[in-house]
C-alpha cells in the first residue's frame, strides 16, 4: 500500500501569529516568559510535547486557539514575549559589536559536533558534549557572536531508557518527526531541498540540510534518510551513536566532509573552524581539498591554511574512550579524499597514528595534528590531555606540548529556575543572568537569606513532586505497590537534605561509590535528627553492562527497607529532569575516578540554583576545591589498588556527610532558618557563578583561539603567502638535521644571588638555515628524578655574531627565585606568519 502525505498548520488567528515563528526558533527555551505562554496554551499537552512548541500548536484545538484569541491577559503576554524577542534580534550592542575590532567584518566560527542539547524538544543529545554544545550555542547567540553550528539530523532520539523490575536498563528509541520539531528545511532557489553529495568509498550519497534557528545563530543538521539514498545509507543519521563500526565512520564522514560540503553549497565562508571532538575531524580533508582545488594549491600549502583556521576541543581523558578506526575502515571509506590530497596512503595514515607503531587511525590524533588551536576543557584535563599525547611532539617537555585548556561553562539562563532567576534579578540587577559578571554576583551576600531559603524550599518540592510522579509512572509499569498515589506519596521528605546524583553512568563516575558500606550509607539516611536523602538519575550506553549493573544497584537499594522512601532512582534522565534535579537538590555529589572527569558541568547548574558541591578534586571542581563554600572529597594521592582506592573515598565521603554537611544543614538560628549553610550558598554563588558559563567560556575562546585564528587565515590569504610558507617548511625539515647548538658558558662553580646576573652563550650551526629562521631558547626549570626536564620560564637568545659557519648566542638574566636551578638549551622554528612553532615538531636540545 502506497500512502502519501501532506502538511497541515495550525490557522493562527491573526493576534496570535507571532507564535509560528516562536515555535520555529530555539529562543523559547532560555526564556521564561516564553515557555510560560506556551505552558498556558495547554499545559497538558505542552508536557506530552516533551517541551516542543510545534507539536503543542500542531495538537492544539482550533476551538482552544479560538478561545485565547480572545482572551485579553493571554494576548497582553502573547505581546510582550513578542516584543522580548524582537528587541533580543534587532540588538546591535552585544558584546561581539561592542570588541569584536577592525578586520572582523567577514569573522564566522563553524562549529562542529555530534550532539546538541538545546532542548528537550529537540532530541539530538545524549549527555555532557551535547549540553555543552547546545549550551555554547545558545551563548554566542546571546553575545552575538558569528558562530555557526554543524550537527546530524536524527531519526530517533537518543535512547528513552526503560527499566525492568530487576532494575536492568533497556532501550526504546522514540521516532524524531521533523513535522513537529523547531527546525525547517533548507531549500533551493526553485524551492526543492538543498542537498550535498557526499563521496563514501566507491559510492555517493546525498544529505539534505535542515536549520534550527536558535536565537540569533543557526544549527544545520545533516540528513540522510531520502529515497535517492540506499536502505543502509538511509539509516546513517538514524541513531545518534548506534549501529556498529561501520556505520559511525559513516557518521562521522557525513558529519565532517558533508558539513563542510553543506556550508559551500549555502554559499557559507567561515573564517574559522571548531572541531568539538574528534568525531568531526574529517571536515579536516574536505577543507585542504576544497582549498586545493579552489586556489590551485600544493597539499602543503593548503594544510598550512587549515592547520592555521581550525580549533580542537578534546574532551576525553582516557586513551581508550577516543575514537579509533581499524586502518581497513579508513582505506574503504576515504579513498575519493586521499586521491584527491596527493599524500598517497602511507602519509595519511601517519595523520592519525600517535606514534609510527600505533594500530589504528585515531581521531583525536587526526584533529591534533591538522589544528593550530587546541585545548582540553578545565586546567587538570589539560595537564592530563598533554601527558596522553606528548608522543605527537616527541622531544618537547610534557608541560609544553601546545594543548592548552579552556574549562567548561553552562548557559546560566537555560539551567537556572525562574524562581532562582527572579530573586537574583531583584537583588544582583536585570543583567545578571545574560551577563554574569564578577560585580554583579560580588552581591549575592545581599539577597536576604530568608528568600533564598524558601526560593530553594520551592524548588525542592517540585523535584520531590516531580521525582514522585516519574517514580509512580515506572511502578505502574512494573505493576509495583509502589505505582499507588498514596505510596509515591511517601518518597522523599520535602523537609530532609537532599543530595542528588545525576548523569551518565559510565563506571569511571562511580555512581555507587555511596554503596560501598550500607550500614553506614543506612545509618545515615535513617538518622532521627539529621535525615539525608538521594536522588539519582542517569543512562548507560546500551553497550555499557557494567555501568547497567551500577543502575540496577541502585534501583534495588530503593527497594531495601534500610532504604526505602529515602534513596530513589528516576527512570529516563533527559534534559526536563535535569533542571527539577539541579533546580532541587541541596548538595550535588560527584565523586568520579581522579583524573577521568574531564570538565563535568552538572555541578555548575547545581550551583547557580543554590546547591552546594560534595566532589572529588577532578574537572572543574579542581579549580575550586579545597574551599569554604563547598565540600571535596580528598584520599590519598596513590593507592595500592582500586578496592582500597574505594574503601578511602568512600569513607570519606561518609564522614563528610555526616560529621559536616547535615550537621551544618540541620544548624538552625533564632528564625528557623539555617544561616551559615546559607551563607556558604552566597559564598558559592558568587565564586562559582561568574565564571563557570558559557558566557565567559565563548569569550575567552573568541579571544584565545577564534580571533588568532581569524587573523592568520587573512595573511594566508596574501598572494604567495602559503608558497612563502610551505617553501619554509621544506627547508626547516631539509636543513634540520644538522641544526645543533653547544653551551659555552663559562662554568657557575659559585651560587649565584637572587637578582645578579648571569650571561649564558651558545654556539648554534643552523645548517644552511637563517637565524631568521629559528628561535635559540635558554629554559630554566629543574630536573626531574626520571630524567626529564620541566621548564618554568625560558628566555630568547640574540644572536651576537659569527665565527665561520657558527652563528654565536648570548642572553644575561637574572635568577628571581632561589634554589637549585637547571637550564637547558634549545633551537626551534621560527616564523612570523604561523601560530606556533611546535607543530609539525622539530627540536634541537643541546647534546
Amino acid at each position: 500500500m502506497k500512502i502519501h502525505s501532506f502538511k497541515v498548520t495550525p490557522n493562527l488567528p491573526e493576534n496570535m501569529k507571532f507564535l509560528e515563528e516562536l515555535s520555529n526558533n530555539m529562543w523559547f527555551a532560555w526564556n521564561w516568559p516564553a515557555i510560560n505562554l506556551l505552558v498556558k496554551i495547554d499545559e497538558a499537552l505542552w508536557m506530552q510535547s516533551h517541551r516542543s512548541p510545534k507539536w503543542l500548536m500542531a495538537s492544539v484545538s482550533q476551538k482552544r486557539l479560538e478561545e485565547l484569541s480572545k482572551d485579553r491577559g493571554f494576548i497582553e503576554h502573547l505581546n510582550t514575549v513578542e516584543k522580548l524577542y524582537r528587541d533580543y534580534r534587532a540588538r546591535r550592542d552585544t558584546w561581539f559589536d561592542k570588541n569584536k575590532g577592525e578586520g572582523k567584518d567577514n569573522f564566522l566560527v563553524a562549529y562542529f559536533s555530534m550532539e546538541y542539547g538545546i532542548g528537550e524538544g529537540l532530541p539530538i543529545y545524549s549527555g555532557g558534549l551535547g549540553m555543552l554544545s547546545g549550551d555554547h550555542m545558545k551563548s554566542a547567540s546571546d553575545l552575538g557572536m558569528p558562530i555557526l553550528g554543524v550537527g546530524l539530523f536524527y531519526q530517533k532520539g537518543y535512547v528513552k531508557q526503560v527499566l525492568n523490575k530487576d532494575g536492568w536498563q533497556g532501550e526504546e528509541y522514540p521516532g524524531n518527526d521533523w513535522a513537529h520539531l523547531s527546525v525547517e528545511a533548507v531549500l533551493n532557489k526553485d524551492g526543492s531541498n538543498l542537498t550535498v553529495d557526499i563521496p563514501l568509498g566507491r559510492e555517493i550519497i546525498k544529505a539534505m540540510i535542515w536549520r534550527v534557528p536558535v536565537g540569533r545563530a543557526s544549527l544545520y543538521l545533516l540528513d540522510t534518510n531520502l529515497p535517492d539514498n540506499a536502505p543502509q545509507h538511509r539509516t546513517i543519521t538514524e541513531t545518534l551513536y548506534g549501529g556498529d563500526r561501520e556505520n559511525r565512520i559513516k557518521q562521522e564522514i557525513v558529519l565532517g566532509i558533508g558539513g563542510a560540503k553543506a556550508l559551500k553549497a549555502m554559499g557559507m565562508e567561515p573564517s574559522v573552524y571548531h572541531i568539538n571532538e574528534g568525531h568531526s575531524a574529517f571536515l579536516l580533508c574536505e577543507r585542504i581539498i576544497d582549498i586545493m582545488q579552489q586556489r590551485k594549491i600544493s597539499f602543503a600549502e593548503a594544510r598550512e591554511i587549515v592547520w592555521a583556521t581550525s580549533v580542537f576541543t578534546t574532551h576525553t581523558p582516557v586513551i581508550a574512550g577516543n575514537e579509533y578506526f581499524d586502518f581497513s575502515l579508513i582505506r574503504k571509506y576515504l579513498e575519493p579524499y586521499v586521491v584527491q590530497l596527493g599524500t598517497g596512503w602511507d602519509a595519511f595514515m601517519e595523520l592519525g597514528k600517535a606514534a609510527p607503531s600505533s594500530p589504528q587511525f585515531c581521531m583525536t590524533v587526526f584533529a591534533l595534528k591538522l589544528s593550530a588551536y587546541l585545548n582540553g576543557v578545565a586546567k587538570l584535563h589539560g595537564k592530563v590531555s598533554r601527558e596522553m599525547w606528548k608522543d605527537i611532539w616527541a622531544g618537547l617537555n610534557a608541560n609544553e606540548v601546545p594543548i592548552t585548556s579552556i574549562t567548561n561553562g553552562v548557559h546560566a539562563a537555560s539551567w537556572t529556575s525562574h524562581e532562582h532567576t527572579e530573586l537574583y534579578k531583584t537583588y544582583l540587577g536585570d543583567s545578571a543572568m545574560e551577563n554574569p559578571l564578577p560585580q554583579l554576583w560580588a552581591a549575592a551576600d545581599n539577597i536576604p537569606p530568608a528568600e533564598l531559603w524558601q526560593t530553594n524550599q520551592i524548588r525542592k518540592q517540585k523535584l520531590i513532586q516531580t521525582v514522585r510522579n516519574k517514580t509512580a509512572q515506572t511502578f505502574s509499569r512494573l505493576n509495583s505497590g509502589l505505582a499507588t498515589p498514596r505510596a509515591a506519596g511517601k518518597l522523599l521528605r520535602e523537609d530532609a537534605l537532599t543530595i542528588g546524583f545525576a548523569r551518565r553512568f559510565a563506571t569511571y563516575k562511580r555512581a555507587t561509590l555511596l554503596f560501598k558500606d550500607l550500614n553506614r550509607l543506612a545509618d545515615i539516611v535513617n538518622n532521627t535528627a539529621r535525615p539525608v536523602q538521594f536522588v539519582f538519575a542517569g543512562k548507560a550506553h546500551p553497550a555499557d553492562t557494567a555501568g547497567k549493573e551500577f543502575i540496577k544497584i541502585i534501583f534495588n537499594a530503593m527497594q531495601d527497607p534500610r532504604f526505602k522512601n529515602k534513596i530513589v532512582f528516576a527512570e529516563d534522565y533527559n534534559m526536563n529532569l535535569a533542571r527539577y534535579m539541579v533546580q532541587g537538590v541541596d548538595v550535588w555529589l560527584n565523586n568520579p575516578i581522579r583524573p577521568l572527569e574531564a570538565s563535568g558541568t552538572s555541578g555548575m547548574k547545581a550551583a547557580l540554583n543554590g546547591a552546594l558541591q560534595l566532589s572529588i578534586l577532578d574537572g572543574w571542581w579542581d579549580e575550586v576545591g579545597p574551599c569554604d563554600f563547598g565540600w571535596s572529597i580528598i584520599g590519598a594521592k596513590s593507592y595500592k589498588d582500586e578496592a582500597e582506592r574505594d574503601e578511602v573515598e568512600s569513607q570519606a565521603l561518609y564522614n563528610l556527610i555526616e560529621n559536616e554537611i547535615a550537621p551544618l544543614y540541620y544548624e538552625r538560628n533564632a528564625d528557623g532558618l539555617p544561616e551559615k549553610w546559607l551563607k556558604m550558598v552566597a559564598a558559592s554563588l558568587k565564586n562559582i557563578v561568574p565564571f563557570f558559563n558559557t558566557n565567559r567560556m565563548v569569550i575567552e575562546y573568541y579571544e584565545r583561539f577564534y580571533s588568532k585564528a581569524h587573523y592568520y587565515g587573512g595573511i594566508l590569504k596574501t598572494a604567495g603567502k602559503t608558497a612563502e610558507l610551505a617553501a619554509w617548511r621544506a627547508s626547516i625539515a631539509a636543513s634540520w638535521p644538522r641544526v645543533s647548538i653547544t653551551d659555552v658558558t663559562p662554568v657557575i662553580d659559585k651560587a649565584v644571588l637572587v637578582g645578579q646576573t648571569v650571561k649564558f652563550k651558545a654556539r648554534v650551526s643552523l645548517g644552511g638555515l637563517k637565524p631568521q629562521d629559528v628561535l635559540v631558547q635558554l629554559q630554566l626549570g629543574l630536573r626531574s628524578l626520571g630524567g626529564g626536564f620541566e621548564c618554568y620560564r625560558d628566555f630568547t637568545m640574540k644572536n651576537t655574531g659569527k665565527d665561520g659557519d657558527v652563528y654565536l648566542y648570548e642572553i644575561e638574566v637574572q635568577p628571581d627565585s632561589s634554589g637549585r636551578t637547571d637550564y637547558a638549551l634549545r633551537i626551534l622554528p621560527f616564523n612570523h606568519d604561523i601560530p606556533n612553532p611546535f607543530t609539525p615538531i622539530h627540536i634541537a636540545w643541546e647534546v
